[in-house]
């Protein structure tokens, strides 16, 4: 079967706003998603929420991922009342635009039909403030978007999202470590391999379950017929989740990983087969797809693992380089390096 890469909108808010805020030297958003790790599983959150990424994975951790396998480091900063992250944002600004997130995206009343929280995450870039509103590069499809400060911060506390930390900004981008895309690309696949193992994490809620099992369980909660299930798949968890496959699967093509990039291309394929059913109310068929759909998480991982061990035992790969960390403290806040 003939793999098509997919060129096209879709809710990749930390890849896009990452590739801004890297400027002329940014890799495309199909490589910074796949370096993120995210293609690489399945979790159900709690038994009952679902997202086509690794069982334990949160974009916050992507971002960290993708900064060292592309050779960056970023400044990170969170924490601390309103009132003092507005100003440092503010002060921040003055050098340029500033990495936001996550944020709450139900707070962004730009976006129709957007009146409060609904749990959802999002990344964006913050570009000026202007007396009491913010102008911001949304990647879901605002540029110079313009936002009340108090609608801002009540996005940006992120009370509502389960990962994270309030007012977090990432700023100083900078490249130390010239690493071709390739070469990021096949240093991102060991990760790959231990987020698709899926071993057992503490901080995940009870009944949470991973790969192949998520979605057999995902299957039959269909039957439950949950609205709201429904409408956080065929919104954004499926649409994310088929692209994701598909970026990684191009991404796997051009570095000569053929048989991994075949079977996530086919999970492509399946996810992506999930929306008309889901959004037609065919449940029926939506579970027949998950079932088809939960051994190949297995066979990915065994595919990525049998392309390493070959490629290392005909010409050893050297270990990923690491950047070295940087700090940047601030009063009455939590100061994290992203590298």
């Amino acid at each position: 079967m003939i793999h098509i890469p997919y060129l096209g909108s879709g809710p990749y808010c930390y890849s896009h706003s990452l590739a801004m805020m890297m400027g002329a030297g940014a890799p495309e958003p199909a490589v910074i998603e796949t370096v993120t790790g995210s293609p690489f599983g399945m979790q159900l959150v709690g038994g009952t929420l679902p997202f086509f990424d690794p069982y334990g994975w949160t974009p916050e951790t992507g971002v960290e991922d993708a900064l060292t396998a592309l050779g960056w480091t970023a400044d990170t900063l969170s924490g601390g009342d309103a009132s003092r992250a507005l100003d440092r944002l503010a002060s921040l600004l003055e050098a340029g635009p500033v990495m936001v997130g996550p944020i709450e995206m139900g707070h962004l009343r730009y976006q129709p039909g957007k009146t409060g929280p609904i749990g959802a995450d999002h990344y964006l870039i913050a570009v000026g403030v202007e007396g009491d509103h913010i102008t911001v590069h949304d990647p879901q499809g605002y540029p110079y978007a313009q936002l009340p400060l108090t609608d801002f911060v009540d996005a940006w506390r992120a009370d509502t999202i389960e990962y994270g930390q309030p007012y977090t900004m990432r700023t100083g981008f900078t490249r130390v470590t010239d690493i071709s895309t390739a070469a990021a690309i096949i240093a991102a696949l060991p990760r790959a391999i231990t987020w698709l193992t899926a071993d057992p994490d503490p901080s995940m809620p009870p009944a949470s379950l991973a790969n192949g099992e998520a979605a057999l369980a995902l299957a039959d909660r269909l039957d439950a017929r949950d609205e709201e299930l429904r409408e956080h798949l065929i919104h954004f968890a499926v649409r994310v989740g088929a692209r994701r496959l598909a970026d990684a699967a191009t991404c796997l093509l051009r570095v000569g990983c053929a048989t991994p990039a075949a079977t996530l291309s086919r999970q492509a394929r399946l996810v992506g087969a999930l929306q008309h059913p889901l959004a037609t109310g065919d449940t029926r068929t939506a579970a027949q797809i998950l079932r088809v759909l939960a051994p190949t998480y297995d066979t990915v991982r065994t595919d990525l693992a049998h392309t390493l061990a070959t490629a290392a035992s005909a010409n050893p790969m050297p270990a990923a380089p690491r950047p070295a960390p940087r700090t940047n403290a601030a009063p009455a806040a939590t100061s994290a390096t992203s590298s």
